[in-house]
Formats: C-alpha cells, sequence, structure tokens
C-alpha cells in the first residue's frame, strides 16, 4: 500500500495543483519487504533526483510509511527497548462520548474491559515511558460476540492507533485483530457420497497477537518509538472486542539460520525415522472464516476424490491476502531435529512466486522464514523448505504437539507496489494537466511547444519511466526472470519512451496515456494476490526421507482417463424430468449451490416431505433451450431481471398470484422492487436479491475540505467547484434511472404502448443527466470507482452493493475512513426529499411446464422466506467470508445480518425508494436508446432534447413492432388490449420498522 492510498485526498490534491509534491515522494524508499533493492536504471536518473530535489518540501502533509519512520528513528540512533511494560485494558484514560464499555468478566477472565461498538469508537490509555527505544505492542484480547440474536460478524476489529494524538505512520491507521476459527467435524456426506462442507466455529480462546499492518505488507510486527516520559494511546474503531491487557516491550526478532553443526549435543538424539504426515485440509485453526477446504482430483491428491466432492486439500485462491493464515497441529514421538516439506500446488500465475511468514509454535524460528518463498510450477510439486545452500531447514522439535502456521505476505512486493501506485497517481495529474490545457476536444491542428511552456509534463513522465524501470528490475529480482506483471511492465515503458520521443505531442496522447494507466492499474491486484493449494504437510527427522510427493508419468494418464469417466457421471447433469423431486437450477456459482441444498435437506425436507434437488445452472441461456425441449426445470433461481419476462411473454412463466399466499409473500418486498415482474395482470417472478446504489463519501477528505455530505443534486453542484479545484471528481456512473424516476418521469404512457420519456419531466430530467458530464465536467468513463475512491482522487460517488464488499474486504487500509448515505435527490414543495433509483435484481419463477406447481410454490415460500433468507445469507458469510455477503431483497432477513445500526439504515432509507423498470415487450430497447442518446448529447455535442427525441422514436417503434408480434395492437393501428404496467410514486413504509 502507497501513501496514496492511506491518505490519498491530499495526495490528488496535489496532483491536480501542485504535483510536485507526488512527484517529490514517488521515488522514497518505500514498502516492508527484505527483497534487495537496485540503484539507478535509466540515464536521466540523476536529473530526476535533481527534479525531486527542488520539490521535496510540498511533501510534509504525509504520514510516512512504518519502513521510512524506522530507518529515520534508527539513523537517529533509537535502539529497542529492553524493558515490558504492562497497561491492563480497564486502565481507560478517556474515550468518545458514544463509547460503549465496561469492565467485567469475559470468557474465564475477570477485570477486562468489554468493548460493545456499533458505531466508530475511541478510548485512550497513558502510558509512563521509563526508557526512551523502539517498542512492540502486543494486545491480548477476545473477540466479542455481538450479534444479540442476528447473523454472526465474522469481522475481525480493526483499529486505527494514534500516538500523542498522531499517527506515527500510514499503516497506524489500519491494525487488525482477527478471530479465530476452525471447521465443525466430521464432514458430513451427501446421499451421493460427496462432502458437506462443514460450518466455521469460533474458537473461544484469548489471543495474544502483536499490532501488525493489516495488507500483509510487513513480515515482522509494527515498532513504535517513544521517548521518556507519559504518553497516550488512542486505539480507535467501528468493531467490538474485549481487552485483557497491552504490553509494550521490546520487539520481536528471529536470528538467523545457523546449520546444524555434529557438536550440537541435541544431535545425538534419533535423526532417522518415518515421516510425519498432516493433511492439510484438517486446520487446526484458521483467522478467516474464507480460508476453506478445497477439491483436487490429482492422482496423488489424499483423500482420493475418485470424480466426487471429497475435501483433500485446502488455500488456492481463498488463500490469497495479506495476512490470512492457517495452523495445523503434529506429534513428533522423540526429541531431536526434523525437516520439513509440503506437497503444494503453485500455479495461479506464471512465473510469480508468492511468500509465506511460517511459525513453529507461534514464533518465527529463523530471519528466511519471514518471507518464505514458494516456486510457480504448472502442476502439484514436492516443496522441501531450504536454504540458499539448498540444503533442508533442520529444527529442534521436544517430544509431544507442536503447530505449524503459515500466513500469506506480499512483503517482498511492497516496494513494487508503492512504486506502481504512485506512478498511476503521477499518470491521473498528468492527465488533469492535459485535460485543463486541452480541454474535452483535441484540436489538431494546434501546434504545441510543450517541452518550452509546459516542462513540467515531460518531467513527470520521465519520473513514471524512471518508477516502472526500477519495479521491472525488482520485479526481476523478486521472481527470478520475466512474469505477467513485468511484460505489462515492460510494454509500459516502451510506450511512455515513445511517447517522450516528440514531447510537443503529448497532448494528442492523452488516450494513449489513459491506456497505459490502465494497464499498470491492472496488475495492482495480482501483484497482492499470493494463492497457494496445500495437499499435504510432512515433518521428517533429520536423517530420514521424505515420501514421495508427486505423481509420476504412468499415475497421471491413469488418472486423466479415470477423470475423463467420471465427467460422465449422472450427478453432473442439469436435472429437469425428475418428477419425484423439486428440480431446482440455480444460477449461482457451485458454493452457493451447496448451501442451499445443505439447507433444503436440513429444514425444508423435513418440515414438507418435498425432496429437492438443487442443480448448477452454468448459462441462463440453457433455460429457453430447457424449456423448448420440455426438460425445463420446476424452480429457476438467480435468473436476472429481464428474463422473467421474457418467459412469461412465450407462455413458460407460471403466473405466482394464483397461489392464495401470493400477497402475503409479495408484502416483504418494497412495491418497486416487484414492478419488473408484472406482466398482463400478473407477477410471474419474485426478487431474492437487489443490489443499492447508494453514496460512498471519504471522511477524511470532505472533513479537510470542509463539505458536508449532499442531500440533493443542487447540494452536488454548489459543492463541485470545491472538489475540482481541488484536483478531485465526484463519481455519477451512468446510470438514467435515477434522474428520470426522482424528476417524475414514467418510461410508459399508462396503457404500456409506448414510451412516456417525452414528457416535460422526462426532457428535463435527461438534460440533468447529461449535464453532469457536458457541462460540470464529471468525467465520462470510470474504469473502477472503487481504486479512485480507495486512491483518493474520488473522494464521493455512487456505487452499489459491490463497492461495499470490495472496501470492506480489499481496502483496510482507510477502514473507518470512509462512510455510506443514501443517494442525493430532488427535493418536494413539503421539504421531503426523493431519492428514487433502482439497483438491479436476481429472482425466481417456476416454470408453467412444471409437473410439481404447488410443491414448487411451497419451495419457493421457504426459500424466499425471512428465516431461510438469514439462514442462507449467514452460512455464506460464515463459509467464506464477507466477500459473499447476501444482499437479499427481504428486507427482515437484511436487517439481520451483520451490519452497523448506521450502515443498515443508510440501506433502509434508500429501500424506502426502491423502483427498477417494468418490462414490456420492446422495452430492452430503452437502455439502448437511452445510452446512444447521451453519447449523442455528451460525446458529439447534440442539443439534449433533439437527442432525446430521436431516442423516443426509436424505442417506440421497437415497441409498436412488439405489441402487433404479441397481438396488442392490430395491422392497422388499432389498440386490442394494453399492458398497463404499475405505476409507483409514494416511498415504502414498510422498511422503516427495521430501522435502528
Amino acid at each position: 500500500m502507497t501513501r496514496k492510498q492511506r491518505y490519498p485526498g491530499t495526495i490528488q490534491k496535489l496532483c491536480g495543483i501542485a504535483i510536485a509534491a507526488v512527484i517529490a515522494t514517488a521515488l522514497s524508499s518505500c514498502g516492508g519487504g527484505t527483497s534487495a533493492s537496485v540503484g539507478p536504471v535509466q540515464e536521466d536518473e540523476a536529473e530526476v533526483q535533481r527534479l525531486l530535489g527542488e520539490l521535496t518540501a510540498a511533501s510534509n502533509d504525509f504520514e510516512p510509511y512504518f519502513s521510512e519512520k524506522l530507518k529515520a528513528w534508527t539513523e537517529q540512533g533509537a535502539k529497542p527497548a529492553s524493558r515490558t511494560i504492562t497497561v491492563p485494558g480497564t486502565d481507560v484514560a478517556g474515550h468518545s462520548e458514544q463509547s460503549l464499555h465496561r469492565a467485567g468478566r469475559y470468557a474465564g477472565k475477570d477485570n477486562v474491559l468489554i468493548w460493545d461498538n456499533s458505531s466508530t469508537n475511541w478510548i485512550e490509555y497513558e502510558v509512563e515511558i521509563g526508557e526512551a527505544g523502539l517498542y512492540q505492542i502486543d494486545l491480548s484480547y477476545h473477540a466479542y460476540d455481538s450479534s444479540n440474536g442476528n447473523a454472526k460478524n465474522y469481522r475481525p476489529a480493526v483499529f486505527a492507533v494514534t500516538v500523542d494524538g498522531e499517527f506515527p505512520f500510514m499503516e497506524a491507521r489500519s491494525i487488525g485483530f482477527p478471530r479465530l476459527f476452525r471447521d465443525a467435524m466430521p464432514i458430513r456426506k451427501d446421499e451421493y457420497g460427496d462432502d458437506i462442507r462443514p460450518r466455521p466455529e469460533e474458537i473461544d480462546a484469548w489471543i495474544d497477537r502483536p499490532f501488525r499492518d493489516n495488507s500483509g505488507s510487513y513480515a515482522a510486527p509494527l515498532q513504535w518509538y517513544l521517548d521518556e516520559g507519559k504518553h497516550t494511546i488512542r486505539l480507535q474503531t467501528h468493531g467490538s472486542i474485549v481487552i485483557d491487557k497491552l504490553v509494550l516491550g521490546p520487539p520481536q526478532s528471529a536470528p538467523d539460520y545457523e546449520p546444524v553443526s555434529g557438536t550440537d549435543e541435541r544431535s545425538a538424539g534419533k535423526t532417522a525415522g518415518e515421516a510425519i504426515v498432516v493433511e492439510a485440509e484438517m486446520m487446526h485453526e484458521k483467522n478467516d472464516v474464507s480460508l476453506q477446504m478445497d477439491v483436487d482430483q490429482d492422482a496423488m491428491t489424499t483423500p482420493k476424490a475418485g470424480g466426487r466432492q471429497i475435501f483433500n486439500a485446502v488455500g488456492g485462491n481463498r488463500w490469497e491476502t495479506g495476512g490470512e493464515a492457517i495452523t495445523w497441529k503434529f506429534s513428533v514421538p522423540e526429541d531431536g531435529y526434523y525437516k520439513i516439506g509440503a506437497r503444494v500446488f503453485q500455479g495461479y500465475q506464471l512465473n510469480k512466486r508468492v511468500f509465506r511468514t511460517i511459525y513453529i509454535d507461534g514464533q518465527v524460528p529463523f530471519q528466511p522464514f519471514y518471507e518464505y518463498p514458494f516456486e510457480y510450477a504448472s502442476s502439484w510439486q514436492g516443496t522441501v523448505l531450504r536454504d540458499g545452500n539448498r540444503e533442508p531447514y533442520r529444527m529442534y522439535l521436544t517430544k509431544g504437539e507442536h503447530t505449524i502456521t503459515m500466513e500469506v505476505t506480499i512483503a517482498p512486493f511492497a516496494d513494487v507496489l508503492n512504486d506502481l501506485n504512485d506512478a498511476i497517481l503521477i499518470f491521473s495529474g498528468v492527465s488533469q494537466d492535459l485535460y485543463k490545457l486541452v480541454g474535452t476536444e483535441e484540436d489538431q491542428n494546434r501546434t504545441w511547444d510543450v517541452e518550452n511552456n509546459f516542462p513540467e509534463i515531460p518531467k513527470k513522465l520521465k519520473v513514471v519511466l524512471s518508477l516502472l524501470k526500477r519495479m521491472e528490475q525488482n520485479l526481476l529480482g523478486i521472481n527470478g526472470g520475466d512474469d505477467n506483471n513485468s511484460q505489462t511492465i515492460s510494454g509500459a515503458i516502451r510506450d511512455i519512451e515513445d511517447i517522450l520521443e516528440y514531447a510537443n505531442d503529448i497532448p494528442y496522447k492523452r488516450k494513449s496515456i489513459s491506456t497505459v494507466q490502465q494497464r499498470l492499474a491492472s496488475i495492482q491486484q495480482p501483484l497482492m494476490q499470493a494463492p497457494l493449494m496445500i495437499d499435504k504437510l510432512y515433518i521428517v527427522p533429520a536423517d530420514g526421507d521424505f515420501p514421495k510427493m508427486e505423481a509420476g508419468f504412468a499415475e497421471s494418464v491413469a488418472n486423466n482417463v479415470k477423470q475423463f469417466f467420471f465427467s460422465f457421471d449422472e450427478r453432473a447433469r442439469l436435472s429437469g424430468d425428475d418428477e419425484e423431486v423439486v428440480n431446482v437450477w440455480m444460477n449461482y456459482g457451485r458454493d452457493y449451490v451447496n448451501v442451499l441444498q445443505d439447507l433444503a435437506d436440513q429444514y425444508f425436507t423435513p418440515e414438507t416431505g418435498i425432496k429437492v434437488r438443487v442443480d448448477l445452472l452454468p448459462n441462463e441461456d440453457l433455460i429457453v433451450m430447457a424449456n423448448a425441449a420440455g426438460k425445463a426445470p420446476d424452480v429457476a433461481i438467480g435468473l436476472t431481471e429481464g428474463r422473467p419476462i421474457e418467459l412469461a411473454i412465450r407462455g413458460a412463466a407460471l403466473e405466482l398470484n394464483q397461489f392464495e399466499d401470493f400477497a402475503r409473500l409479495s408484502e416483504q418486498y418494497a412495491p418497486g422492487a416487484i414492478v419488473p415482474y408484472y406482466f398482463d395482470g400478473n407477477y410471474y417472478a419474485l426478487p431474492e436479491s437487489q443490489k443499492f446504489n447508494i453514496l460512498f463519501y471519504r471522511k477524511d477528505i470532505m472533513d479537510r475540505l470542509g463539505l458536508k455530505v449532499p442531500q440533493t443534486w443542487d447540494e452536488v453542484m454548489d459543492i463541485l467547484p470545491t472538489l475540482q479545484q481541488n484536483g478531485y471528481d465526484f463519481n455519477i456512473p451512468q446510470d438514467y434511472l435515477t434522474f428520470f424516476f426522482q424528476n417524475g418521469a414514467e418510461f410508459y404512457t399508462k396503457d404500456g404502448l409506448a414510451t412516456g420519456l417525452d414528457s416535460p419531466e422526462g426532457f428535463q430530467a435527461f438534460k440533468q443527466y447529461t449535464d453532469f458530464y457536458s457541462v460540470y465536467g464529471i468525467e465520462r468513463q470510470i474504469t473502477s470507482f472503487y481504486q479512485h475512491f480507495r486512491d483518493g482522487d474520488m473522494p464521493i460517488g455512487i456505487g452499489d452493493f459491490n463497492m461495499y464488499l470490495q472496501l470492506a474486504v480489499a481496502a483496510p487500509e482507510i477502514n473507518g475512513w470512509w462512510g455510506i448515505a443514501p443517494l442525493p435527490g430532488l427535493q418536494r414543495e413539503d421539504g421531503t426529499i426523493q431519492r428514487w433509483s433502482g439497483g438491479g435484481q436476481q429472482a425466481s419463477m417456476i416454470f408453467e411446464k412444471s409437473k410439481n406447481k404447488e410443491e414448487a410454490w411451497q419451495f419457493m415460500k421457504w426459500w424466499l422466506s425471512a428465516e431461510t433468507q438469514e439462514r442462507f445469507g449467514s452460512d455464506l458469510e460464515g463459509f467464506y467470508g464477507i466477500t459473499f455477503r447476501w444482499n437479499t431483497a427481504n428486507v427482515e432477513a437484511f436487517s439481520h445480518l451483520p451490519w452497523t445500526p448506521e450502515e443498515l439504515n443508510v440501506y433502509l432509507e434508500q429501500w424506502r425508494w426502491y423502483k427498477d423498470m417494468a418490462n414490456v415487450p420492446g422495452s430492452y430497447f430503452i437502455p439502448r436508446e437511452i445510452n446512444n442518446a447521451w453519447n449523442r448529447t455528451v460525446l458529439d455535442g447534440q442539443n439534449y432534447r433533439a437527442a432525446l427525441e430521436e431516442a423516443v422514436l426509436n424505442i417506440n417503434r421497437e415497441i409498436r413492432r412488439k405489441a402487433i408480434e404479441f397481438e396488442y395492437i392490430d395491422k392497422a393501428g388499432n389498440v386490442l388490449k394494453t399492458y398497463d404496467p404499475p405505476v409507483i410514486d409514494k416511498p415504502w413504509e414498510g422498511a422503516s420498522k427495521y430501522v435502528r
């Protein structure tokens, strides 16, 4: 992580106004890896350094990286402390006004601090330091269960830590304290003999953990310099936790590895014997529920899967994020020296090494184990932990039980990531400079003298070039050769060299610069990912031999033949004609299918006696073909919003409102949420999940600019000048629904046989929508609002549910520094603000050809009930982490998921104004033509009214054509019958009762 990510508001301001500050820090030493950095790598390095020297003064707004701060402390003579200071958790010296903390007994310990948070709060401790020096801070804590009957919260507590009111370094803004889990055993099996994924169980234990950065950028714990005297340590978090004590003491360190010599008295013990084999899927503990068992069909992976879903490995893409750790337990029969090996698969990113911090009994035994590399291989490989001389590491273990822990670290790539983010942000500054210089339209007839009149632009590109060359060298050193990421950087280097060759043409090359920036941004995530799958661990006496760990050619061929025949297994086929069960096709991933099948087997079938088979629908289009072939399922789940009506128009969907209890079931949804499933007087589906568009904002940047979160679009226009003058922007996605709905425009006439967008409200909505881009200069196309928001150059804007998940999971460094709010709206005369907006849904439906209609309806009622939706969401998050947070359309179930009251209330307010567009034959033309009208207005400069009138003409032509096809209008133009889509013009009050 870079300082721009940690505190990006100031960065982007400097990019837009005084980009010198960014350049001044671009080549600073940053990151936490131990890989050796390289020296100057280009001829103009001296010129770049001179330029940086001129601009250094502008960089004082930044908190340094921990690595920079530690280096400065060390150069100033700071030494590791030798004393230990213990601070009881209950010795709170100060706290925020709303902080709910109390002393009490918890998990077997008396007089501990129970800190129950539903919003962001802080507490402070005062510490008297008698010896100046570098301290490591450890926390003794216990996870706190604050679910109060709702779904359990599996998220760790994340602290922002200040000392005497200041963050000493960037990483202090995000320090995580995870929970510990293990899988419930024994593993159950389904009727086909496949393993059922075990539920996670939280381990009821007190945990001692040092303060560590939350991204895995440093393999060792953080250190803090404290001089003599009294200091105030503030802990700020929005998570709940129980604190026993803080311990300030000498920093942890591990010795260098010394090969075992023959004079070591302990080497006289038993040094030969059988290997101890640990099945990696049998984890003793894990610090995240998303760390999961996996299924592998390799010839040597055990237990043998044999074409079935047998859990026999762990990790892979679910074990790739910095800080994620797995612990295994093993027992050795005798005192003595042992070697460690593992059977691993590391073939996810071509030629890229991944790294793990390895602990034995909770301690890193040798320095190399802080960042131990696992080499790339396209197949399973046997790996023995070896030193630089290729000799196995030998470690002394006493007889009895021990643990081995592997923790993901990205420390070796930290320098590269820092330089990469610096380069991208400088690119952003160059783009802004060119926008100010050239405007929205490029005049190809204008001649520029960039080198003389605007020399800072090519200078910035030279700095980027310097950074990229250093990154390329570092990656080659880390991986021992080229990988996909270094090749991307090499291509970017060539592109920038081409751009700089004719500097006066730079104003014409904004698209090229943007393309390079996007390509560089595309390697950020791969560099931060370190996936590794493990089958088995081996602990072998020092003079013993490792067993065979890789399949031979004959074994692999035989196994591949078996896999071919396993692929014809009946269980792999979609069921559609089994009348003895309710056949359900689910258009989500395999993980979702497994969870639903398990719930149906546990609850629905025992309660009703109705058997259910849930199959994975790999492609939604198969629904149409299966229906035509008479092989359609009884129930389809996870269909996109428009699909049920497409099927209903053709007589393939069952009218749900024919069932007596349909009205009661539909009452749990916002009226605007079921509009897309209405056609010709009937409802053909109900929503199971829905996304929300809400407002995201950076608290730190908005506060610094003195801006309030806007409630209306007028207030958005009021803050835009301040944002843009400081080099920021506001994200407004190309979502026309919000503007048309809020202005009171309807997409159809009352009978549904034409569009209603050519109304005064429709023209006003389209003008407001396009003016933000063509008049107010909002960025037209954003590759990733999430990344811009994280970096800070877009500190406010509109995002959806996925944006929330991304920030919660992948942006720990800004945890607590961002918030959400309802969408801006239009204020009515009575003072209320209309916040109408959609977001997109997925739905469940029953097929007309089902031979189990009543049973299918019973299943659908059960599936969409608040109780089942809550169980399903809780199980998904419990199995796979917050990444799988279920955005159920059932408001009661949604309110029981582990939201903070602040988050939930925002979603509930937006839920009141939720409305999606109705579907009629030909309605697919509406988004197409509105986007065309947007392009004509914003990109081509056409008058907004003329552009929308052209769109209306095309939409009406298509709706009329489809109305004739389906006999709603005859060929002479006479209306035979009408669609009459519902009109929703009042907010739904059903969500209000769940407000906390």
